[in-house]
């Protein structure tokens, strides 16, 4: 089986910003995309909220991503991944496409999120020529003009909200007689003049000659059709991770499919990582999932190098002793203190973990409470035992070597 230091899947803002830190890292990197480089930018008219960059079309920016990434020389790969194996151990993370199987030291997932489509003649054709599915990106360019809302809930009435301090009007178009959104929003957004709520109504087309001129909208009921004059039609009827090929993998995710998180971007499993829209997070940004890639990677480095230096210096040592602390309670770190003070005295070679960044060792050595000692010949533990003291410590080395 292949197998590579880090592997990527999604090559998005944040898989190729993975990608840059994580080559400049030193590395072997391999990028897995099945679709377009730089993700749902590409469906971005134009970028005006990126750092360093006033106005730039999405594809144009995505292109840039992209071609920095490839300056740094990772391998990217057009394939499309069907699951992903977590079996624990060192060589358990795998990646199945449908070009192989590939195994990794640490994993970033980066496949981002789907927008949810309305299905209506014309929602194709006008997508990036007035037709959006992000306010934060694309408002500003509707300064003055009127613009239409469609959908229901929290996500499309806030987003009609901020829409207000652009555009000079805003139709919010939902199928229902009243929003899913939670009432107080409602009641908020309502009492702004400049939004008109279009309720009891679907939208059967947006139309336009170049770029967006209208929608036809059909009452539901009645079937009484209008047409609404707007040059925006922003499109709030869903989101949702992509991350079919997760399903059945222990990774932890919310309710809603997004994966959980820490500030390091690792999951819940040891050596796997997430960055970008993938992740259950507070904004969605081409910018923060920049960000995302940058921390996700130099994580993923920071767990090699732990790798590397626990194969050498435990695994493959002849015969070593292992101390599992935590970081994170004061008396464990006292007591690693103590002992790396008394190792310098003795002839004993003896391992510091801490188990509260380094789990996957910690299952490995087959340690189920901390603080814990195990000693290992020839990289296999023979002999575990809890420690509550430096004198326990000494005891359990001098067993054998005195």
């Amino acid at each position: 089986m292949e197998h590579r230091q880090l592997v990527i899947i999604g090559a998005g803002a944040a898989g190729l910003t993975a990608a840059i830190y994580g080559r400049r890292a030193g590395l072997d990197t391999l990028v897995l995309e099945r679709g377009l480089y730089g993700g749902m930018i590409n469906s971005t008219a134009e970028v005006e909220n990126y750092p360093g960059t006033k106005r730039v079309t999405g594809m144009a920016l995505a292109a840039a991503f992209r071609e920095q990434a490839e300056s740094f020389g990772p391998e990217f790969r057009s394939c499309g991944v069907q699951r992903v194996v977590l079996r624990g151990g060192r060589d358990g993370k795998v990646v199945v496409t449908d070009a192989g199987e590939i195994s990794a030291d640490a994993l970033i997932i980066a496949s981002g999120a789907e927008f949810s489509k309305v299905g209506c003649e014309g929602e194709e054709k006008f997508l990036g020529k007035g037709v959006s599915y992000c306010a934060v990106c694309d408002g500003a360019f509707y300064d003055g003009a009127p613009v239409a809302v469609i959908g229901g809930g929290n996500a499309a009435v806030e987003e009609a909200e901020y829409l207000t301090q652009f555009a000079s009007r805003v139709y919010i178009i939902h199928r229902r007689e009243e929003f899913r959104a939670d009432a107080s929003i409602v009641e908020r957004v309502l009492s702004n003049t400049k939004i008109e709520p279009v309720l009891g109504c679907v939208v059967d087309e947006i139309y336009g000659g170049d770029m967006v001129e209208g929608v036809r909208v059909t009452r539901l009921g009645t079937g009484e059709k209008k047409r609404i004059l707007t040059e925006g039609v922003f499109i709030f009827v869903g989101i949702k991770p992509t991350a079919d090929f997760l399903e059945g993998s222990p990774i932890e995710r919310s309710k809603s499919g997004w994966i959980i998180t820490d500030d390091k971007m690792e999951t819940s499993i040891d050596g796997v990582f997430a960055a970008g829209d993938i992740r259950e997070k507070f904004l969605r940004q081409v910018v923060t999932a920049a960000g995302d890639g940058a921390a996700a990677a130099m994580a993923a480095y920071e767990y090699i190098s732990n790798l590397k230096y626990f194969e050498d210096a435990l695994f493959g040592h002849p015969h070593a002793y292992a101390l599992l602390t935590s970081s994170i309670v004061p008396e464990h770190i006292s007591l690693a203190r103590d002992a790396e003070d008394w190792k310098k005295s003795s002839h004993a070679h003896i391992v510091f973990i801490d188990a509260h960044r380094s789990r996957r060792v910690m299952d490995e050595l087959g340690v189920s409470e901390l603080p814990s000692l195990v000693e290992l010949k020839d990289g296999v533990t023979v002999r575990v035992a809890g420690a509550s003291s430096l004198d326990d410590v000494i005891n359990f080395v001098r067993e054998v070597a005195p």
